[in-house]
């Protein structure tokens, strides 16, 4: 089992196509991402990848209540020059401008390291670029501390649309690498395919997070598993999942938040079979077919064409009609009352909604918005 490597955007470094995402540890209570992380078992999980090759290992300030890059620098302690590290400045909750330094600071005492690989500002989107990174400096402090040492490479997280992503790629030279959410169900949401490619033309490398959905593409309902069962190419969905995103050769790094070790196992399996420009005909039928049948899930017959936008009333329609649909497409209904408080401002959200029908006009699917958005919230909204 051999692991493979790929050239990291211009760098003069190859990273392995399977990074460790630190954001999933294993944890004593069973709370994913919780503060309790079972510290002896990831330290285990993640020298285990160390020593078959995985050289990319990524975490955040946030990251299980502050305690992922405590964690991760004692795993890697007496192993430091044979990996790169990436963490994240939590820009939200930056104050004031020494915010920045006190925060990088604090990380690199976690993680035990004079120096931080790859610096990310954490989850950039159209409001925190034009407003708080602006605001209190942040990419002439990234420099400064660019130039003292502390950072080698600063790169971004996104989660927007691509409009936005365009704007931050354009709007800073500094940049070496990103990092987006992107798998086979989102080639068109958030950066997508080309976001993906729009990053690669500008020479960066593309961290890829979530290439399961947080997991979610690994369990696919019956109906879906079954296009995967009676395939002749024979892959577990999280294979498919992966491979499907290795053969793009703009993919640098393919990030895996791992929770036990038979996970760690696996797909350092996957990864040693990782090749570019791999898949067949056979393949990509496959993906085909599962994306079909996941969109056929779908309650709302919305496709994020943004005709309905803006609405008069501040509601996010396109964004809701999404998450209300991954709740059907997924079987998780957890997960999308999550992402519907989280990601969907309180005064954003389909509550809102008055029925003006201002939207219904332009809606070139005639779907019937105002009818939807209390059901949308009634859904979504519960505690």
């Amino acid at each position: 089992m051999t692991m493979q490597y790929r050239k990291f955007g211009r760098l003069d470094w190859n990273a392995s196509v399977l990074g460790f995402g630190c954001m999933r540890l294993p944890t004593v209570d069973g709370n994913s991402n919780g503060p309790n992380i079972n510290e002896a078992e990831a330290v285990r999980m993640i020298r285990h990848a160390l020593d078959r090759g995985v050289n990319y290992f990524d975490t955040a300030y946030i990251y299980h209540a502050g305690n992922s890059e405590a964690v991760l620098g004692k795993a890697l302690r007496g192993h430091r020059d044979e990996v790169k590290i990436a963490t994240k400045s939590a820009v939200w909750l930056i104050e004031k401008e020494s915010d920045f330094d006190r925060m990088l600071n604090e990380q690199l005492r976690k993680l035990q390291t004079d120096y931080i690989d790859f610096y990310l500002l954490h989850a950039l989107d159209k409001k925190r670029w034009s407003e708080i990174v602006p605001k209190y400096k942040l990419l002439e402090k990234a420099g400064a501390a660019i130039r003292d040492g502390r950072i080698r490479h600063l790169g971004f997280s996104f989660h927007d649309n691509y409009e936005s992503f365009a704007d931050i790629i354009n709007g800073c030279d500094d940049w070496t690498f990103c990092q987006i959410q992107y798998n086979y169900m989102d080639t068109e949401n958030q950066a997508g395919t080309k976001g993906l490619k729009l990053a690669a033309a500008h020479g960066l490398a593309v961290v890829i997070m979530e290439p399961l959905l947080g997991g979610r593409l690994a369990r696919p309902p019956s109906s879906i598993g079954q296009v995967i069962e009676r395939s002749s190419v024979k892959r577990s969905p999280v294979d498919w999942g992966l491979q499907w995103l290795w053969d793009q050769p703009d993919v640098s790094v393919v990030l895996s938040g791992m929770s036990n070790m038979d996970q760690v196992k696996a797909n350092l399996d996957s990864a040693s079979h990782a090749r570019s420009h791999s898949f067949q005909s056979a393949d990509l039928k496959v993906i085909a077919e599962l994306q079909q049948k996941y969109r056929e899930r779908a309650a709302i017959p919305c496709t994020k064409c943004n005709y309905c936008m803006p609405c008069p009333n501040g509601v996010d329609i396109p964004t809701s009609f999404e998450i209300y649909n991954e709740a059907f497409l997924h079987e998780d209904l957890p997960d999308a009352r999550f992402r519907y408080q989280i990601f969907v401002p309180e005064e954003a959200r389909a509550g809102v909604c008055v029925a003006c029908h201002d939207c219904e006009d332009k809606c070139p699917q005639k779907i019937p918005i105002s009818e939807w958005m209390p059901k949308v919230h009634e859904l979504l909204g519960a505690a």
